[in-house]
């Protein structure tokens, strides 16, 4: 299962290309990312497959990183309503969505509280 770390950085030139050349060099393939900057600090979310390979190597670059959680990734068409339609879907099965961003290839990254119910309600 794909996996999205929360990486945190300094908020200052280079710190993503660090953390972009540490997961490279070590060759782990980010899915997808979304980033944001909060209290002088810069977080981001990446999904990818080796959660451990890619903590070894930012740790090993000096970048912290914080929780790493299963993630389902879905296709989605780029269309109009297709995120309300899958998130329709997803909160019928009772289910809570806590942190979604896209990825690459057009697929949604979805981090639900019952990721088991959420697969089933979205048929992936």
């Amino acid at each position: 299962m794909a996996k999205d770390l929360t990486v945190t950085l300094e908020d200052r030139p280079g710190t993503l290309a660090a953390m972009g050349e540490a997961l490279g060099k070590a060759g782990i393939n980010i899915e997808g990312a979304c980033g944001f900057p909060t209290g002088g600090k810069g977080i981001a979310h990446l999904v990818v497959e080796d959660g451990a390979g890619a903590r070894r190597a930012l740790e090993h670059a000096g970048i912290q990183v914080g929780q790493e959680r299963d993630v389902l990734v879905v296709n989605i068409e780029d269309q109009p309503g297709a995120l309300g339609s899958i998130a329709q879907k997803v909160a019928g099965a009772g289910v809570n969505i806590e942190l979604f961003y896209l990825a690459s290839r057009t697929r949604l990254v979805l981090g639900t509280s019952d990721n088991a119910k959420a697969k089933s309600a979205v048929g992936a």
